[in-house]
């Protein structure tokens, strides 16, 4: 257990989530126990004082993601493990030194700039490139952290000049923004005149020549070709309106339909092995395949009830018999038309089978782990093969220790309702994440085996 040393940081307020180190012993444990470490050196109790203050702020955002340790080489613990780790902030500027250690070992020194901004993203992802904003080349783009407002204030003062300015609106907070001005892809450039947003840019291969001159006098879009129906196109595939199904079935009592969208993707990979499987069956049977566009005939699919697409379902005699999921290629399709029938059940999830694990979701999640000495918590999607991989031996710890009453193994699946929340708080970032509590605090990250090994947290 590391100790406390409160009166060294008397000089200035520092988080309770910085880690103040001097044994070498204690080092080597926190090397060994964190996978993501920053540490300050300072030469005096007293030389870090600014970055002290900017790391108790760089603590609070990375938690659960990241640890920030503090060495003071100026006291006599501290002369000796700085000498032993062959540190000696004395001889850098400022008299404190920045080194980052990645799963036990030395990785890099820290020499990003000295923001919460630069310091989070480098902790975050300690291997990726650094901020746009970083490159000194970038010094013209405004950078924008929050939303609308700031175009309009930006567009206001230019009175007639141009702005550049760039936004990260990849998180989630920004779902609605992006929703807003159609940002469907990266990068999406979107013009703005007196705080009124216009229209977008697409001249993707530009050159910055290219941009200046378009600035100069914007023009929206030059509408696009546009795509030829699927309905239009010569296919075998027999193309239904709200007027003509009920029709088509009786004159067909064997009928597999694709309800589908124009903008849908799975629908336009799937759209080729349909139309092939259509051909095949035309000349031999049994059965027929048609298609609803169900954005244009929306009778067809209010009375379906079609939520996703594509949705296909077979039909017989003019009655709608199975709904087929797992059909999507061309030979899955014909073969069916040979042999039709029910589809296979829905394999449960892993929710719904009966297990020790204990599944949580944001409204009980910090409850539940309040009361137990131990927690490991895995952070899944369903989607996800590795979190599939690793959930009989998630469940095999947990039936190992279900007597254990101050011991739970847990899960949340991060896909589900608020849950992505919750996630997102515990510094999820990919699936599974295993997380290790004690009595609802945050203790360390398990990055070991995902095998049978994940008992080991008592």
């Amino acid at each position: 257990m590391l100790v406390w040393l409160l009166s060294a940081l008397d000089a200035v307020k520092v988080s309770p989530l910085i880690d103040k180190v001097g044994d070498h012993k204690d080092f080597k444990k926190l090397l060994r126990t964190r996978t993501n470490v920053l540490v300050l050196y300072t030469k005096t109790a007293t030389s870090g004082d600014s970055h002290l203050k900017l790391l108790s702020d760089v603590a609070q955002t990375v938690k659960g993601q990241g640890t920030i340790a503090w060495v003071n080489c100026g006291d006599s613990e501290g002369r000796k493990l700085c000498k032993k780790v062959k540190v000696d902030p004395s001889s850098k500027q400022g008299g404190i030194e920045l080194l980052h250690y990645k799963d036990g070992t030395f990785h890099t020194e820290y020499n990003r700039p000295t923001t919460i901004k630069s310091m989070v993203a480098f902790l975050k992802d300690p291997s990726g490139p650094p901020l746009w904003e970083e490159n000194p080349e970038a010094k013209d783009v405004v950078h924008i952290e929050t939303e609308k407002p700031i175009f309009q204030k930006a567009a206001t003062e230019a009175k007639g000049q141009f702005v550049l300015a760039g936004m990260n609106v990849h998180p989630s907070e920004f779902d609605g923004l992006k929703q807003e001005y159609s940002v469907k892809g990266y990068p999406t450039f979107c013009y703005f005149e007196k705080g009124k947003f216009l229209f977008h840019y697409e001249n993707y291969g530009a050159t910055a020549k290219d941009i200046t001159d378009w600035l100069k006098n914007p023009q929206p879009p030059q509408p696009k070709t546009p795509e030829v129906p699927w309905s239009e196109m010569d296919s075998a595939v027999f193309h239904l309106t709200d007027d003509t199904f009920d029709s088509f079935l009786e004159d067909h009592p064997a009928a597999l339909v694709m309800f589908y969208a124009p903008w849908c993707g799975h629908c336009k990979k799937m759209k080729p092995e349909y139309d092939e499987a259509a051909e095949i069956l035309n000349k031999d049977g049994p059965g027929v395949l048609a298609a609803v566009d169900t954005t244009v005939h929306k009778a067809l699919g209010e009375r379906f009830k079609i939520s996703g697409f594509p949705t296909v379902k077979y039909f017989e005699k003019g009655e709608e018999r199975y709904t087929l999921p797992h059909l999507r290629t061309k030979n899955m399709i014909v073969e069916y038309m040979h042999n039709p029938q029910a589809p296979p059940p829905p394999e449960l999830s892993w929710e719904d089978k009966p297990s020790s694990v204990s599944h949580l979701g944001s409204e009980d999640f910090r409850e539940a782990l309040k009361k137990k000495k131990h927690a490991l918590v895995m952070f899944y999607a369903p989607w996800c093969p590795h979190c599939k991989n690793a959930v009989p031996h998630f469940t095999t710890a947990a039936e190992l220790f279900k007597e254990d009453r101050k011991i739970v193994y847990a899960a949340v699946d991060c896909t589900k309702g608020q849950n992505h929340e919750v996630c997102k708080q515990e510094g999820v970032e990919g699936y599974p994440t295993f997380n290790h509590y004690n009595y609802g605090k945050f203790v360390e990250r398990y990055n070991g085996d995902r095998g049978v090994s994940v008992t080991n947290i008592h």
